[in-house]
């Protein structure tokens, strides 16, 4: 486990990159965090390092937006679900084993579902509301 301090977006989209230089083919992300810990922030910086162009926004209303670049980046946000049977329901195990990176931002909302080689990533904005720590577990 390590902990990382970010002071601004490009820091956190460092990180991304950093973290995707060293992952599999398949890799699944849990993100967790409070709204506004830089979560979807981090998503963007993997889009950066992968090499997609098109916007990246939090899929809060659509589940799951999927981007095709040098590697598939699928990004799911679970924020509206209330329980593990309606992430199954969404076609869940599907996303976690499909090809290139699955980050998910809610992940707690499917903790059981999540496959042993998930990296987790753990979100906080401390008191001064200007930086974040992000704790990495399972590098």
């Amino acid at each position: 486990m390590r902990e990382v301090i970010s002071h601004s977006p490009s820091d956190t989209h460092g990180l991304a990159a950093e973290i995707l230089a060293t992952l599999p083919s398949n890799a699944v992300l849990a993100l967790y965090g409070d709204l506004g810990s830089g979560k979807t922030c981090f998503v963007q910086g993997l889009a950066e390092t992968m090499g997609i162009t098109e916007p990246v926004t939090s899929p809060t209303f659509t589940l799951v937006n999927e981007y095709r670049g040098r590697t598939p980046l699928t990004h799911v946000d679970l924020y509206r679900l209330s329980h593990p049977d309606e992430a199954l329901a969404m076609g869940f195990e599907e996303l976690v084993e499909s090809e290139g990176v699955t980050a998910i931002e809610w992940a707690e909302r499917a903790e059981g579902l999540l496959p042993a080689h998930t990296l987790r990533l753990r979100f906080r904005t401390p008191e001064d509301g200007r930086t974040r720590v992000i704790t990495i577990e399972g590098e």
